[in-house]
């Protein structure tokens, strides 16, 4: 017996595009050898609801990507404190420690804070309109931060966005087996 998320019947709501399975196949991100990875079959009916999914795709990716890149670094270059060949999973504990940790993660607290406000303006409805939607044109991921122009047209921004898709997931599953990898052994893994 298997069981199929997609089987399950929803009703969609008043103004709702449906065919999210259709659009899905459509996005950036579908690529082989996979094509459209969904063996759960969790992709939305809508194609709102799958945007959604994307722009939680993309955050969540650049973020992934910049732990893992910064995991690999630490591992062996954290000049401010003292590490002592600790595991890099617990390296903000000790940076947490002292006055100077406490005030630098304070101002990056803040700094993630405004970034991740300032892209919810960008690329979110106000929630006094409509909760949980994006805005009308907007992109997933595309917060319009491109101040030297560098950002490629047509082919050439369908593969730029799939190498970013792609790298992002990736990135997504090596931090989690970085980090289970150190909670395990208590080692540092590099």
């Amino acid at each position: 017996m298997s069981l199929s998320f997609a089987s399950l019947p929803l009703s969609l709501a008043p103004g709702l595009t449906p065919g999210g399975v259709a659009y899905a196949k459509t996005m950036p991100g579908v690529t082989a050898p996979f094509g459209l990875f969904d063996p759960l079959g969790l992709t939305p009916e809508t194609k709102e609801e799958l945007l959604l999914f994307r722009e939680a795709e993309l955050a969540h990716g650049r973020v992934a990507m910049m732990g893992a890149l910064g995991f690999l670094v630490q591992s062996h270059f954290a000049p401010m404190y003292d590490m002592d060949s600790a595991p890099v999973i617990r390296h903000l504990d000790k940076v947490l420690q002292t006055e100077n940790g406490q005030l630098g993660s304070s101002c990056l607290l803040l700094a993630i804070f405004f970034s991740e406000i300032q892209r919810a303006r960008t690329g979110w409805v106000e929630p006094e309109v409509a909760m949980r939607t994006l805005r009308e044109g907007y992109l997933p991921g595309d917060l319009g931060f491109d101040p030297m122009g560098l950002k490629p047209k047509g082919e050439e921004l369908l593969a730029m966005q799939n190498k970013e898709l792609n790298n992002g997931r990736l990135a997504m599953l090596a931090i989690a087996g970085m980090t289970a990898q150190e909670l395990v052994t208590g080692q540092q893994n590099f």
